[in-house]
């Protein structure tokens, strides 16, 4: 029996070939800080998300390879990623908003690079800046005091 397709509600969609499934996130509601009065003081509307790029997977060793490699320096001592969302009074806009921001850095790790392709100088644009130096090096020329020479 092969196992059913992910649906989207267990899943999240990060680019066309990878998913990843929402047990492997872990979401923690804690205090937001700054200014807010007795609501911000209250209740628990801060988000953390919570990740693991070591240990997920739902990544191949490609991928993991590219997700260290990219976002080594937002990582902590376990490989785990940790994003918060706080700009809302309201937890599960915090909770969308900091998944949507997941989704959006996963996807752009895992972008692969552009391989630069190496060109030559056309001929012509060579001519062009070897006559522009001749001719800057003429007047800079003519600008000096004539020498006993001339």
């Amino acid at each position: 029996m092969s196992p059913s397709p992910p649906r989207d509600a267990d899943h999240l969609k990060i680019t066309r070939t990878v998913s990843i499934p929402v047990r492997e996130l872990t979401y923690r509601a804690v205090r937001a800080s700054g200014p807010g009065g007795q609501h911000v003081n209250r209740s628990a509307t801060k988000v953390e998300l919570w990740w693991n790029a070591e240990t997920s997977p739902s990544l191949t060793e490609t991928q993991r390879a590219r997700v260290l490699e990219r976002l080594g320096s937002r990582l902590d001592a376990r490989g785990r990623l940790r994003l918060t969302a706080s700009a809302s009074r309201s937890q599960k806009q915090n909770r969308e908003r900091v998944t949507r921001r997941f989704q959006v850095l996963l996807a752009a790790a895992l972008r692969p690079k552009k391989v630069r392709k190496t060109t030559t100088v056309p001929e012509r644009v060579k001519r062009a800046r070897l006559e522009d130096k001749r001719r800057r090096a003429k007047r800079k020329a003519q600008r000096r005091k004539p020498t006993e020479e001339d």
